[in-house]
């Protein structure tokens, strides 16, 4: 296995949601054509990011549409985030059989580490993520009703 799925994987975090929003690395130019595998995963993963983007903008509607009301606000965060933490589960069980199958078929030793790492390192972001996104939005409807009320305050 090419390190391109370590690679799209850490793609695909990098666009998981607001708490993890980064640019995502260029992939290498791959040395051989990737397997059928690889291209069922890199589907996967693309989809799971676009899942991800679908969740933002959700989170970022409702956190403008709760106004002050932070209770509502973090409410409907909560909402989003159950119904999405199924998808998160299951893009980490798929790239974790992935892993498990290409780390069976590979010789290498040093490589079927790197995939051992790759795997931890996908579940425990994923697995924190909506965690994060919480922490996050709680700290964004904080600030947007101290930003409302401020001016009020003020006079």
């Amino acid at each position: 296995m090419s390190l391109r799925i370590i690679l799209a994987a850490s793609a695909v975090l990098a666009f998981a949601a607001p708490a993890l929003a980064q640019d995502a690395p260029a992939a290498p130019p791959a040395a051989e054509a990737p397997s059928a595998a690889e291209i069922a995963m890199e589907a996967k993963g693309e989809a799971f990011k676009a899942r991800m983007e679908q969740m933002q903008g959700e989170i970022e509607a409702a956190i403008s549409g709760a106004g002050t009301d932070q209770t509502k606000g973090l409410a409907d965060v909560d909402a989003i985030l159950a119904r999405y933490e199924p998808d998160i589960e299951g893009f980490i069980v798929d790239f974790e059989a992935f892993i498990d199958a290409e780390a069976a078929a590979e010789p290498d030793e040093t490589k079927r580490a790197e995939m051992s790492g790759a795997k931890m390192g996908v579940r425990m972001a994923l697995s924190g993520l909506p965690a994060q996104i919480r922490a996050a939005a709680q700290s964004a409807l904080t600030a947007q009703a101290t930003a409302a009320t401020a001016p009020a305050a003020a006079e």
